[in-house]
């Protein structure tokens, strides 16, 4: 008996096996400073916790509606008017079981085989993996600092052929934490749109995007594009990483469609966490992840002075999530190997650019600020003991 093709050919996710070789450091008594994965160290907010606990009280918890529990999607899209002037009807949002999921029934509602999709290089490597794996075929747009790492309309329409079916773009992007500006993502769209093709925009940083000179919240794609497909989590500005709760935003031609295949694929998202879910929303709670998205932005000043200082370069600043993404070529090094020697030797985990495409993945790697500031001080400290000894 042999595996299939699909599990043979598909490439592990660079980030989650250093993640598991620190722990397993760890495990032998080795304290390392984690910078590989984007996991906020905060947890969840205490109202959420609270509900959880509530939740699992005994009571019968059985399976809520495959798009999700209704108090759910209509706090999600009060959540959407509130925070960014933007009216979604509770039934194009479909709650799943993290914003992978959402990611799989994004591309699986959309993508036939031989369809191609156009995404940005460096990106998510999970989105090139769900587009094969449904018989897609990624076209990879090689960025550069120049457009911080992001697709410009001019890239996508150098990309586009007559079998692009679906432009994939991410604002803030992991691994970089660059944002498309506004007005250039509504020329993507408009390209994409007037071509027949679905936007597929993962806005799961969207939250921890820097605000305005006017303190302002930043724009959904949602605001100029009501049609695109929007991925969205609680993962990272609600900190629940290990509730694998997130949510995808679909047209309304699309909802029907994306509800089927989620109860196909997943029956439901978990039913005590979309309960505790519904606690994100408090007052206290988003005021808490305020505090946080503030928090965030004092351990990125804080990196950003001290990789400076060791004269490892950041070609493109971050204005959200909690990634840098730092070039690492003029150590000597190319990013796997900088990633494996300074996991052994100085014992800090980062994560080799590999992960985000194979045309500059060579030379970058990937930090997240996520720990504390004590553990980021110390973390910092070890890698540039480190850098110094290789120069």
């Amino acid at each position: 008996m042999q595996s299939s093709q699909r599990a043979r050919e598909i490439k592990p996710f660079y980030a989650m096996t250093f993640g598991d070789r620190a722990a397993a450091m760890e495990r032998q008594g080795v304290h390392v400073v984690k910078l590989c994965l984007g996991e906020p160290d905060f947890g969840a907010p205490p109202a959420v916790r609270a509900a959880m606990a509530a939740a699992m009280d005994g009571r019968p918890l059985g399976y809520t509606s495959a798009a999700g529990l209704s108090a759910l999607r209509h706090e999600i899209a009060n959540f959407y008017r509130d925070r960014h002037d933007v009216i979604v009807e509770p039934s194009r949002i479909v709650v799943t079981s993290g914003a992978s999921a959402a990611l799989l029934l994004a591309v699986a509602a959309t993508i036939d085989p031989g369809s191609e999709v156009v995404l940005a290089e460096p990106s998510y490597p999970c989105n090139r993996q769900l587009v094969e794996s449904f018989g897609g075929v990624v076209i990879s747009v090689a960025t550069t600092a120049s457009t911080r790492f992001q697709l410009t309309k001019s890239l996508v329409e150098g990309a586009w052929t007559p079998d692009t079916r679906a432009v994939m773009m991410a604002s803030p992007s992991n691994p970089t934490g660059t944002s498309i500006p506004h007005d250039e993502m509504a020329r993507i769209c408009e390209v994409a749109r007037d071509r027949g093709a679905w936007r597929i925009v993962d806005e799961i940083y969207l939250n921890l995007t820097d605000h305005d000179d006017r303190r302002a919240a930043p724009r959904s794609v949602l605001s100029i594009d009501p049609d695109a497909i929007v991925i969205n989590s609680f993962s990272k500005y609600f900190g629940m990483t290990g509730w694998r709760l997130g949510w995808c935003v679909v047209p309304e031609v699309l909802a029907p469609e994306t509800e089927k295949l989620a109860m196909n694929y997943f029956l439901c998202a978990s039913t005590p966490a979309q309960h505790a879910a519904l606690a994100c929303f408090t007052e206290e709670s988003l005021a808490l992840c305020e505090e946080r998205r503030l928090e965030l932005l004092a351990r990125r000043a804080l990196v950003l002075e001290e990789l400076a200082r060791m004269g490892l370069a950041v070609p493109a600043i971050p204005d959200g999530a909690f990634y840098v993404y730092v070039d690492v070529d003029g150590t000597g090094l190319n990013s796997w190997d900088f990633c494996e020697r300074v996991l052994q030797e100085a014992h800090v985990a980062l994560t080799p650019g590999k992960d985000f495409g194979s045309q500059s993945g060579h030379r970058f790697v990937r930090l997240s600020y996520t720990a504390s500031r004590d553990e980021l001080r110390e973390g910092l400290a070890r890698l540039r003991v480190f850098v110094s000894g290789l120069r």
